[in-house]
């Protein structure tokens, strides 16, 4: 079992021609990402990296089977991008773009609420990657090594702190899941932690998260209701001043529960496994997995 993407997801590129889309389709493919194609409108017929090439993410669900796609759009293009994929039918939506207009976010979130079987991830987001089996996103797959250890993060960084951490404990990783830094995003904290909760092949989750909003925390509750596994949970920016924005869009305090110790204390008060550093996720997760065999 898998977390969104496998070696049996039809991947296509929007934006696939571009530079940016070149780059981490080659690396994708170069992983053995299961990629049918591309998406660059104009350009349809043609083939690019040994792949055929189609005008709309339509034609490549018709003609390619695709199911999954990822998002190489420049921003003032991308919600449009989202939606024909969704609307073509694509299952899972990986948006890359960074600093969409929020306008836009908001009538792509509103649409895609009425499309149940569609899951959006990001935007602003390193992707999504089942470890020795599909790359799809901007994550170095080199620091990747199969394993049980879910990962979900809000920042790309630290979402490759979490993985070098866990393949350096000898644990490996089943699937990691890049949210995105953005105020309106498709998967939440909770939805991720939800899916590896649920995935038979994730034995623990890293949960990381960062100031502002409340993802995290509704996220910590659930856990505390619901949780099967354990949890080892990461906060940023414990010294970042209230009221402003730190690095995402996203990351502003503007509430109780938003700074990053506040955060940290529910986390804890839910059972989750709290490490003040990055550098420590690695040996907290071994400890708490410990802790379930025992």
């Amino acid at each position: 079992m898998s977390v969104l993407v496998n070696k049996d997801s039809r991947i296509i590129v929007q934006g696939f021609t571009g530079s940016e889309g070149t780059f981490h389709a080659s690396q994708m493919i170069d992983y053995g990402t299961n990629v049918v194609g591309g998406v660059t409108p104009g350009k349809g017929g043609q083939t690019h990296l040994d792949k055929p090439v189609f005008n709309t993410v339509e034609d490549a669900v018709k003609q390619a089977g695709a199911d999954t796609s990822i998002l190489f759009v420049p921003p003032a293009f991308a919600a449009d991008a989202i939606l024909e994929a969704a609307d073509a039918g694509i299952k899972v939506i990986i948006c890359i773009t960074e600093g969409i207009p929020v306008a836009d976010m908001v009538k792509v979130k509103a649409h895609l609420d009425t499309l149940p079987g569609c899951t959006l991830v990001g935007p602003n987001c390193p992707g999504v990657m089942t470890a020795g089996e599909a790359k799809v996103g901007i994550m170095p797959g080199f620091i990747f090594n199969p394993g049980r250890i879910g990962i979900v993060s809000k920042s790309g960084t630290l979402t490759y702190e979490a993985v070098d951490q866990i393949t350096k404990a000898g644990l490996g990783q089943s699937t990691a899941i890049g949210i995105g830094g953005d105020p309106i995003i498709g998967t939440t904290t909770l939805d991720a932690v939800k899916l590896l909760m649920a995935d038979d092949a994730t034995d623990g989750i890293i949960m990381i998260g960062e100031i502002g909003g409340d993802l995290e925390v509704k996220a910590a509750r659930w856990i505390a209701e619901h949780g099967t596994k354990p949890v080892v949970g990461f906060i940023a920016g414990v010294t970042a001043p209230k009221g402003r924005t730190m690095g995402h869009a996203g990351a502003i305090v503007s509430g109780e529960e938003e700074s990053a110790e506040a955060k940290k204390a529910v986390m804890r008060e839910c059972g989750i496994h709290v490490v003040d550093s990055p550098a420590q996720i690695g040996s907290m997760m071994v400890e708490a997995l410990k802790g379930v065999q025992a």
